[in-house]
């Protein structure tokens, strides 16, 4: 339980060993109020009311504004993501590209519904996207995607299809490889493991979930870790991301 006093400018956490009263200006009492918001949010299904250039985009507007930092200072060639949907999130990454003068994008989804790919395919942004239509872990779909690539090309990956621990590892192992050193494959929405009991959740989600993934792919490979890019900016006392995908950046470092 937290009690968020706004005259006095603290939040103050019920714990077993007593209370602990923390300012609204810290690292600690930002992440007390945001742990918080971030699961009244998921209740209220408040990522599903943006828009990118017209598209649907299901993320919240902080992780879209962290990575494109990382974009930015990766400067990839190629973006792959897995998981379509409303085609929100290639638009915004295709935008990146453009701004950037550098990069295009693939997406890969099991099912691209009709209406999804002819808007997508309608889009002004649409000469920097590749639809691919398939199982991303489909090992001709994988070596399909894997041809799109030119030899010295700057890869980065998004995993968002689904979030499965078991499906999120088998996408790493495919996928992973195809990363840049000092770029990054990133396994979104480890909230499940937080808002687990919450609205529209499993039980299992507390391990069955994309953060877990993360930690068994490195744990197996060690030419990755999990590594947070650093603000790119950063004149404040906030330290850690409002995101819905904690423990999601696996950066390639051999």
């Amino acid at each position: 339980m937290i009690h968020i006093d706004l005259e006095q400018g603290t939040v103050t956490l019920d714990g077993r060993d007593g209370d602990a009263t923390l300012s609204l200006a810290t690292d600690a009492g930002f992440h007390a109020v945001s742990r918080a918001w971030l699961r009244a949010g998921w209740d209220a299904k408040y990522v599903y009311s943006f828009t990118w250039m017209g598209r649907p985009v299901i993320q919240l507007p902080e992780d879209m504004i962290r990575i494109q930092e990382v974009i930015h200072t990766v400067q990839p060639d190629v973006i792959i993501e897995t998981g379509v949907a409303h085609g929100g999130s290639l638009v915004f990454y295709a935008s990146l590209c453009k701004a950037m003068e550098r990069g295009r994008v693939i997406g890969i989804d099991i099912e691209i519904r009709p209406h999804n790919r002819r808007a997508i395919e309608e889009h002004p942004l649409v000469p920097y996207i590749t639809l691919v239509e398939g199982s991303s872990t489909d090992p001709a779909i994988v070596a399909h995607v894997a041809s799109l690539i030119q030899p010295g090309e700057r890869v980065l990956v998004l995993l968002d299809s689904n979030h499965s621990r078991a499906h999120v590892l088998a996408e790493l192992h495919a996928y992973a490889p195809m990363v840049t050193v000092g770029s990054y494959a990133v396994a979104t929405d480890g909230i499940m493991e937080l808002v687990a009991g919450g609205p529209r959740t499993q039980p299992d989600w507390s391990w069955n979930n994309p953060r877990r993934a993360a930690e068994d792919f490195v744990q197996a490979d060690a030419r990755f870790v999990i590594e947070e890019p650093p603000f790119a900016f950063n004149e404040g006392s906030v330290t850690n991301r409002v995101t819905y995908w904690p423990g999601a950046f696996v950066k390639r470092i051999a």
